[in-house]
C-alpha cells in the first residue's frame, strides 16, 4: 500500500497537477487585484460611480454600510456585488486560461512540424551528373553543353 502511494506521488502528471494549483493560487491573487484595483474603478466610471462589492440588499431589519457589517450582525444580505465580481474573476481567468492555452498549442504545433528554416533550394545538376554528362559526350564525339 505504501509502495503504490509512492508510486502515484512520484508520477509526472501529480507533480505537474501540484505546480497547477499553485500557480493558480497565485495566479488567483493577481487577478483578484486585477478586477478590485483596475477594472472596477474603470467600470464605476462608466456606471456613475457604482461600487459592485458595495451592492447588496438586506434581507432583515437594520441599515448597514457595507455586507461586512450586516455579516457580522446576523442579519441575512442579498450580495449582488460579491456575486457580480465572482462573475467579473470568472471571465478574465476564462479568457487568460484560454488565451495561454492557444499560446501553448500554437508553440505546440510549432515543434512538431517538419524544420523549414532551410528551404530546398535546386542546386542543379550534382558534381557527379556533370562528369557522368562530360565522359557520355566524349564517347559519342560531341562536345559537352552542345
Amino acid at each position: 500500500m505504501i509502495q503504490e502511494f509512492k508510486d502515484f506521488i512520484a508520477k509526472g502528471n501529480v507533480m505537474d497537477m501540484a505546480v497547477g494549483i499553485i500557480i493558480g493560487a497565485a495566479f488567483t491573487a493577481i487577478v483578484t487585484s486585477l478586477v478590485g484595483d483596475l477594472i472596477n474603478p474603470i467600470i464605476a466610471l462608466f456606471t456613475g460611480g457604482i461600487d459592485f462589492s458595495g451592492w447588496f440588499y438586506v434581507m432583515g431589519d437594520g441599515e448597514f454600510s457595507s455586507v461586512e457589517a450586516a455579516t457580522e450582525a446576523g442579519v441575512p444580505v442579498f450580495a449582488i456585488g460579491n456575486f457580480l465580481m465572482a462573475v467579473i474573476n470568472f471571465l478574465i481567468i476564462a479568457f487568460v486560461v484560454f488565451m495561454l492555452v492557444k499560446m501553448v498549442n500554437r508553440i505546440k504545433a510549432a515543434a512538431e512540424r517538419p524544420d523549414d528554416a532551410a528551404p530546398e533550394v535546386e542546386t542543379g545538376p550534382s558534381e557527379l551528373d556533370v562528369l557522368l554528362e562530360i565522359r557520355d559526350s566524349l564517347r559519342s564525339g560531341q562536345t559537352p553543353a552542345e
